[in-house]
């Protein structure tokens, strides 16, 4: 298939009655085997792009089946791998990167600055060289001053409050070190730049043990695997809050966001701002399980509040999420649950 005559989406110019086809991109997904990767590279795909993704995960490995035209089980972190990856490639998504949920950022700092500072620093310089016409990097709402996070009933975050800067963990410095790299390269190369800070992405086909799983991921494999009469442990007491973007959402806040002309870094996210207790009641209910809630004040549990400040989004975007919690969760808690039980059949 010839990416670039490939014709799948049509619109009509409002000066002719001619339809007007958008010829098809040759596009790189970096990480694209991951939870956010995958679910991009399948949507990119739908579309009809042509899709290639690169990834240190296997084929087999991938959080989805890939319906890519190339997946390449490629380690980034080596500068002549990204070299080849953005070869012959129009735009470049980087989702690429060394992470995991509280339980594993809490406790791992020199490998996620240095694995994702290498992707990075790699993956731009090619995309530079190859003379690529859009790059998208995937930040994190890691990157805000945890000083402004001290509280559940949070102020929502501006973009404008990345600095001062003082993140809490070394995940949000990498990420922020990453948004100015990325920054820099367009300032003095004239590269054309998206940065997208996430808030919280969750949903199904994501890491739900083994210590990266993310807290909706984490609460729902809780109550899988519980039975009735049993209490369920939220990690610290349970009053913290957040807000979490489900992952289709997520893919059509990027692809809008590569699509527009906005090149400084962007909140994409959902404002529905709850607490952890609340996340696992929201668990507890779609399992129709009689649950008790019990607390470990020894464990990890992040920032006290945080939550998205959605006003640029929705006017650079014209756009807002259509998820809510309560229709995301039990689409989340059905997909564990199933994975839970294969793994004990």
């Amino acid at each position: 298939m010839d990416a670039r005559t490939t014709k799948t989406e049509t619109h009509k110019n409002p000066t002719s009655t001619t339809t007007v086809r958008p010829i098809a991109l040759k596009i790189l997904v970096c990480g694209g085997c991951g939870f956010i990767g995958s679910h991009f590279a399948n949507f990119l795909k739908k579309k009809g792009h042509y899709v290639r993704v690169a990834d240190n995960r296997p084929r087999g490995e991938c959080y989805l089946p890939l319906l890519a035209d190339e997946v390449w089980n490629y380690d980034l972190r080596g500068p002549t791998i990204a070299s080849i990856a953005v070869t012959e490639m129009d735009w470049v998504f980087q989702f690429a990167s060394n992470m995991g949920g509280m339980g594993y950022l809490s406790y791992t700092n020199a490998p996620i600055m240095r694995d994702n500072a290498l992707i990075n620093l790699n993956v731009l310089e090619a995309a530079k060289q190859e003379g690529i016409k859009r790059i998208l990097f995937s930040s994190s709402a890691c990157i805000y001053s945890h000083l402004l996070e001290t509280k559940p009933n949070v102020v929502p975050l501006k973009e404008s409050d990345a600095l001062p800067a003082w993140p809490e963990l070394s995940y949000g410095w990498e990420k922020l070190f990453s948004e100015f790299l990325y920054r820099s390269y367009a300032k003095d190369y004239g590269m054309s730049v998206r940065i997208a800070r996430l808030h919280n992405v969750y949903g199904t086909h994501s890491e739900f043990k083994n210590g990266r799983e993310k807290a909706p991921a984490a609460l729902c494999r809780k109550v899988a695997e519980a039975e009735s009469g049993d209490a369920i442990t939220v990690w610290g007491d349970g009053k913290q809050t957040r807000s979490f973007l489900y992952v289709d959402d997520c893919v059509e806040g990027l692809w809008r966001l590569m699509n527009s002309k906005y090149d400084k870094p962007l909140n994409i996210g959902s404002n529905e701002l709850t607490t952890i207790n609340n996340l696992a009641k929201l668990a507890i209910a779609a399992s129709g399980k009689k649950l008790r809630i019990k607390h470990d004040l020894t464990k990890p549990q992040g920032v006290r509040g945080r939550n998205a400040d959605l006003t640029l989004m929705k006017k650079m975007l014209r756009w807002q999420p259509e998820t809510t919690l309560a229709e995301g969760v039990p689409k989340l808690y059905e997909w564990v649950e199933q994975q839970v039980v294969k793994a004990v059949a």
